[in-house]
């Protein structure tokens, strides 16, 4: 099967987005979040944020590398992200990450329904 050519440029908007994703939210936690203090650096909050971070930062190089996985770690990239923009959005000012975050889910959802050549060869 012949991977169409709307897939490739899905996958390079997902890997725009996630990278996005992971810059705003280590850049919005490690600067906006420690220098304002009180609920920006909750244990839970914080950890989310790193966790997003993280998650975008995984799912860039599942993309990248072709892994068969990368549609399960899209899947996931989405609800993290997903929950990290409530929980910025919830705290307030945090408009940057909230829509990167938002941005990402989106994208990341998509990502997650595209059947591609090698995932349909091994399932």
């Amino acid at each position: 099967m012949i991977q169409p050519a709307h897939t490739e440029q899905s996958m390079q908007a997902c890997i725009e987005a996630c990278n996005r994703c992971y810059q705003v939210c280590l850049q919005t936690a490690m600067n906006h979040c420690l220098k304002t203090g009180g609920k920006h650096v909750e244990a839970e909050h914080f950890r989310l944020m790193m966790s997003c971070a993280e998650i975008c930062r995984t799912s860039v190089n599942f993309q990248l590398s072709s892994s068969r996985f990368h549609r399960r770690v899209c899947e996931v990239c989405a609800e993290v992200c997903e929950a990290c923009a409530a929980d910025c959005e919830k705290i307030g000012g945090m408009d940057e990450c909230v829509e990167a975050c938002k941005a990402c889910a989106e994208s990341c959802r998509e990502m997650a329904k595209v059947q591609h050549l090698g995932v349909q060869a091994a399932a």
